[in-house]
């Protein structure tokens, strides 16, 4: 056999491993495609602008979307369940400006980052109550989640509150620098978050739980899986990281204020969609999330780099948005055309 013959041979065996890897890692596709995504925007930013790639950059990155990353990681458990909440933009918003209310009154930072988590983890309890035990749909009751917020953020006050509190203030005015890096306590905290998500979704009998209803919720009952107390909880989780990215929000701005976070929600809902989580449930991970969030936060810096409207941030991520949608239709369809 010549080494002519072996070729076709070859080709089709590389092609045949190509097709069982996409067929065994289908809910792969979408995450590794943001992750190639991220990869084109910083080669393409370092090409434009020499120092886009400079430490200090890339660490602001964290930096500036912290808040932003522990939202999303709180819709990611909701999403993969196959829920959504729409509330988290207003929870952090309220949280907030309740922070910098009871600080200005003297109370001290550790009864008030109490206070703030169990506001949160209130308004999502609320919310997963209603969608679990009165069959209201998701999109209805976190849209009530969201306007509760609302409104008990503007209870607090109608304007800005200044933060002066040093406590609050050090989670973002230290840094530990090496070598032009550098993290601060906001940046650990939300990859904390990260972290304790990713090991409770994939080890712990509850993150498999969370899997299972967004595959089938039917199914999952049939095991024996808790999953009344699994859909509550993922709201109160969602709800807590609300309240703790309202935390980190305020220590970045050094103020409350009753108007933040507005819109905020869709740009945590899109950061997970990009990291490759299924609107549909049942597929998707914490740290595609993650990834998600930094796509997001490159495009904004480089909109920022270039000087150019901020209203292109909006038409990119949602033609990104569109093209992921696509992507994950396809591989439920795929998945469905296997099942037959």
């Amino acid at each position: 056999m010549t080494a002519l013959d072996t070729r076709p041979e070859r080709a089709e065996s590389f092609a045949s491993r190509y097709s069982t890897f996409l067929r065994r890692h289908a809910s792969l596709m979408p995450t590794l495609s943001a992750v190639v995504i991220l990869i084109v925007l910083l080669i393409g930013a370092r090409v434009r602008f020499a120092n886009f790639l400079s430490p200090g950059n890339l660490s602001a990155l964290l930096l500036d979307n912290a808040y932003l990353i522990v939202l999303a990681v709180g819709l990611t458990l909701v999403i993969i369940t196959g829920g959504i909440d729409l509330s988290v933009g207003s929870v952090m918003a309220f949280t907030g400006i309740l922070c910098a209310s009871l600080l200005a009154q003297g109370l001290p930072a550790f009864l008030v980052i109490p206070i703030m988590l169990a506001g949160g983890a209130l308004i999502g309890l609320l919310i997963g109550v209603l969608v679990q035990y009165f069959n209201v749909q998701p999109f209805i009751a976190s849209l009530a989640g969201l306007f509760l917020a609302r409104g008990l953020a503007f209870v607090v006050s109608l304007s800005s509150i200044r933060v002066e509190d040093p406590a609050i203030l050090w989670l973002q005015r230290t840094r530990w620098s090496v070598g032009g890096w550098y993290i601060t306590p906001t940046g650990i905290i939300a990859l904390l978050v990260v972290a304790i998500a990713f090991f409770v979704m994939h080890w712990t009998r509850f993150g498999r739980t969370v899997y299972a209803i967004g595959g089938s919720e039917q199914s999952a009952r049939l095991m024996g899986l808790d999953v009344a107390r699994t859909k509550v909880l993922v709201y109160v989780i969602s709800g807590v990281c609300g309240g703790l990215a309202g935390l980190l929000l305020t220590a970045y701005s050094g103020a409350g204020y009753p108007r933040n976070g507005i819109g905020t929600e869709l740009d945590a809902i899109a950061a997970v969609v990009i990291g490759g989580t299924l609107l549909t449930g049942g597929t998707g991970y914490v740290l595609g999330s993650l990834i998600g969030v930094l796509v997001y936060g490159t495009i904004k810096k480089l909109i920022s780099f270039m000087g150019a409207e901020q209203s292109w941030m909006q038409i990119i991520i949602g033609a990104l948005l569109l093209v992921f949608i696509v992507v994950q239709r396809l591989i439920v369809a795929r998945s469905q055309r296997r099942g037959r």
